[in-house]
């Protein structure tokens, strides 16, 4: 059941980034998400799923790196969803499908996370890992999230986390 959340959050903020951010002003009880904020290189964003508020963060990596010829364009995500009590879940869409039963690496700032992959989205394995790797970007200012892809091609995308303590904050603010 968490999975099936995940993804559809993951498709909800795929729109957003496909779109270049085009669905900002969408309205966020109609299931789209809407732009509450920009802290930074993160973004702040509220949507209602099943009539419950979900809060998310996301940013897209500076820096990526690998012998790809076709890759969709990959993002970092915190998510709340308060009416099934979870927060701080974090997935990182990579934009093309991992390798199967392959593991995805964060390393943020000298501190290592391992990921578990399916499709093309990578998650922390537990809620101690998710709560860790929150801590870690809320404080740090670098990201690096390595992964191999379906074809054997490993990536290496770097993220800023300039402004994810105040994103985290409003997103925090606004699912409580």
């Amino acid at each position: 059941m968490m999975i099936k959340k995940r993804f559809c959050l993951v498709g909800a903020a795929l729109a957003i980034f496909t779109l270049g951010f085009g669905a900002q002003q969408a309205n966020a009880q109609s299931g789209q998400p809407r732009l509450v904020g920009t802290y930074g290189d993160w973004q702040a964003y509220v949507f209602f799923e099943n009539s419950n508020k979900v809060c998310y963060m996301a940013s897209q990596p500076q820096k990526k790196q690998g012998n790809y010829t076709k890759r969709g364009e990959p993002f970092a995500l915190i998510t709340h969803r308060p009416a099934d009590n979870t927060r701080d879940v974090f997935s990182y869409v990579t934009g093309y499908s991992y390798k199967k039963d392959s593991q995805a690496e964060a390393v943020i700032d000298g501190s290592s996370f391992t990921l578990y992959t399916q499709d093309e989205t990578a998650w922390g394995p537990d809620a101690d890992t998710d709560r860790a790797l929150v801590k870690a970007i809320r404080e740090g200012s670098k990201m690096v999230v390595k992964g191999t892809s379906s074809r054997g091609t490993l990536t290496t995308d770097t993220l800023s986390l300039r402004g994810s303590g105040a994103a985290y904050d409003r997103i925090s603010s606004e699912c409580k």
